[in-house]
């Protein structure tokens, strides 16, 4: 004997328009929304980088002027 599974998420054509309209809303994903978290992401590490360069340049020099005060 087969043994049939019956679950909300099957492959089933006779599925009733909820179930069907649930199963549907799962798998749909905006690529725009992705595209443009990734934009912003890239943004974000080029401004965390650019600000941490600056720091670390900041505070070279501000110590070489102190040597060469001394």
């Amino acid at each position: 004997m087969k043994k049939i599974i019956k679950d909300k998420y099957s492959l089933n054509t006779n599925l009733n328009p909820q179930i069907r309209y649930f199963s549907d809303r799962i798998k749909t994903t905006n690529i725009n929304i992705l595209l443009n978290r990734v934009k912003i992401e890239k943004k974000n590490d080029f401004k965390k980088k650019l600000y941490i360069f600056s720091m670390m340049s900041l505070a070279v020099i501000f110590f070489s002027a102190i040597v060469i005060s001394i």
